[in-house]
Order: structure tokens, then C-alpha cells, then sequence
């Protein structure tokens, strides 16, 4: 697909995508969604739309009752890859706030609505100085509140960050304690200030926990139906029953607890819990070794791996 496209100037490719996803994901495309959406001129949309017919010729048909292009029966896109994920994200991006209409592609998007957690709220000053000190590779002395049983009042103190996580609720930055000498998770909104960038500590190349990844291998419920093994096989991209996940060890906790696997999931409702690991064991030994080499002296399912 991309070899089609690789002599174009990339404001034409972009915009050749364009009319390639709205015949993909809506069926049609007409002169002035282009004009709407990039701000060209009369011209330069049919322009477009000509060189698309001309790279394209089987997918857009122009429709003279509707005034425009359609997807034709032999549509192949050439611009684009189909990617439902794709879509959907731009979708969830429209349903929850975070992108404009006009940015996401979608003309008309269907009704929808997103199972919402609180929004954590991360300060901009915080943020900025966090991602200068990765960027510089430099220690920064952070005000931090933690939920820890040792500091129980916010207190300063500096730290190396290398990387940001996200556990599907909240950001952390990933980053080495030169308090506890030991790399942690420092939750974005829990920085109540910043000061004093300085020499670093180690680096994240010493980060074993997060260089290194242990492969959870998933498979469906053994209390399923057949038929239910099938589709859920099916949904999680499982071969034979079995797919496999490598996470970083310094994720692995959360990871867990998104998909259920904390604990033996066997032994919860097959229901409820659709998916279980195939190497238990193997997964629980890897978790008590993420929790040991954290060595967080409040050792609980909800602090590991938190400063």
C-alpha cells in the first residue's frame, strides 16, 4: 500500500487518506468534506478526488443522485491499512472529549457512550518539568505525597525518571528513588511540586524490572461452553485456545489486576471472568519477584511497585 503512495508530497497523501477512510468506514465522500476538513481550495479537492480515481480506480464511484463518491463493490484500499482498532479509538477519543470533529475523521458518529473513571488530574508545570528531565536525562526533586505507611505527609524528594506507565486508570512516571535507592512508580497526580533539576542517578538501562518481560499465557475458562471458549478465543486473538502476552515485569502487577488474574482466576465465576492463565504458577512467582525487587516495606496488592 505504501509503495502507491510513497511519490506523493505528504498533503496529498494525507488528504488521499482521507477520502480513503470515509469510503472505508462511511461509505461516501463528496468535494466538500475535503474542503471542510483540510481548508483547500474548490479546485484542489476535485484534484483530489481525481487522483484517487486515477490510483484507486475500482473504490470510489460517483454517485449522481447523492452527489458523491461511494465505495464501490470491488473497494481494496491502497492508502490505508483497515484498522477497526483504529477507528474505535478515534471514536472513544470523540466520545470522551479529547478530540475535535473535525480531527477524528468520522462525519457521523454513532451514539456512544464510555464507561468513565474519574479524571486524575495531572499539573501542566508538573508534567513539563517530568518529561525536561527525561528528555535532558537529568534528577529532579519532586513534592510527592505518598500512600505508603512510612511518609504519610508529602515531603520533597529527588528522583531520576526514564519512562511513563499507564495501568489503564492513572499515569505514573517510572523513575529511580534516590531516597530509597530502588527504581519506583511515582503517580503523576500525587507530584504536588517540582524543583531543582540536578545531576542524575542511574539511568533506566539499569532498570531491570523494566527492561526485563515475562510472558503471561492466557486461554479461556475452563467452566465455558465450547461455543463460549470459542469467541473468547476468538476476542482475545487466540491460536489453539492460547495467546501470549510479554509484559515488563515493572507492569506486570497492573496488567494483572486489569485482566483479572490476580489470584487463581480459575476459581472465579466463569462468567465474570473469561479468561484465566494458562502458566499460573509461572505467573505468580513472577509477580512475588517484581514485588521483592521493588521492596516496598507496605507490601499490599494496592502500593506495589508505588513510591
Amino acid at each position: 500500500m505504501r509503495a502507491v503512495a510513497a511519490t506523493l508530497k505528504w498533503g496529498v497523501e494525507r488528504r488521499l487518506e482521507f477520502i480513503e477512510f470515509r469510503l472505508l468506514w462511511e461509505g461516501g465522500v463528496n468535494r466538500s468534506d475535503i474542503i471542510e476538513t483540510f481548508d483547500v481550495s474548490v479546485p484542489q479537492a476535485s484534484k483530489d478526488l481525481t487522483l484517487y480515481q486515477e490510483r484507486a480506480p475500482q473504490n470510489a464511484i460517483y454517485d449522481k443522485s447523492a452527489k458523491r463518491y461511494v465505495a464501490g463493490p470491488q473497494f481494496s484500499p491502497v492508502f490505508l491499512k483497515p484498522d477497526p482498532d483504529g477507528y474505535l479509538s478515534r471514536l472513544r477519543s470523540l466520545a470522551e472529549g479529547l478530540a475535535d470533529p473535525g480531527d477524528s475523521w468520522i462525519a457521523n458518529p454513532p451514539e456512544t457512550d464510555i464507561a468513565l473513571t474519574p479524571r486524575r488530574e495531572v499539573d501542566t508545570g508538573v508534567l513539563k518539568a517530568v518529561l525536561q528531565a527525561v528528555r535532558e536525562n537529568r534528577s529532579l526533586e519532586i513534592y510527592y505525597q505518598s500512600m505508603g505507611s512510612r511518609r504519610t505527609d508529602p515531603m520533597w524528594r529527588r528522583m531520576t525518571p526514564h519512562a511513563f506507565g499507564y495501568d489503564g486508570f492513572r499515569w505514573h512516571v517510572r523513575g529511580y528513588c534516590h531516597i530509597d535507592e530502588k527504581y519506583k512508580d511515582f503517580l503523576l497526580p500525587r507530584i504536588l511540586g517540582v524543583r531543582q533539576m540536578d545531576v542524575p542517578g542511574p539511568g533506566g538501562d539499569q532498570d531491570v524490572l523494566w527492561k526485563k518481560t515475562f510472558d503471561i499465557e492466557i486461554g479461556p475458562h475452563p467452566g465455558l461452553t465450547q461455543s463460549q471458549r470459542a469467541v473468547v478465543a476468538k476476542d482475545y486473538g487466540m491460536t489453539n485456545e492460547r495467546a501470549v502476552l510479554s509484559v515488563r515485569y515493572a507492569m506486570l502487577f497492573y496488567v494483572l489486576k486489569r485482566l483479572g488474574l490476580l489470584g487463581d482466576a480459575s476459581q472465579q465465576n466463569a462468567r465474570a471472568q473469561h479468561i484465566v492463565a494458562l502458566n499460573p504458577h509461572e505467573t505468580e512467582r513472577a509477580l512475588r519477584r517484581a514485588d521483592f525487587e521493588f521492596g516496598e516495606v507496605e507490601q499490599t496488592p494496592k502500593t506495589v511497585g508505588e513510591a
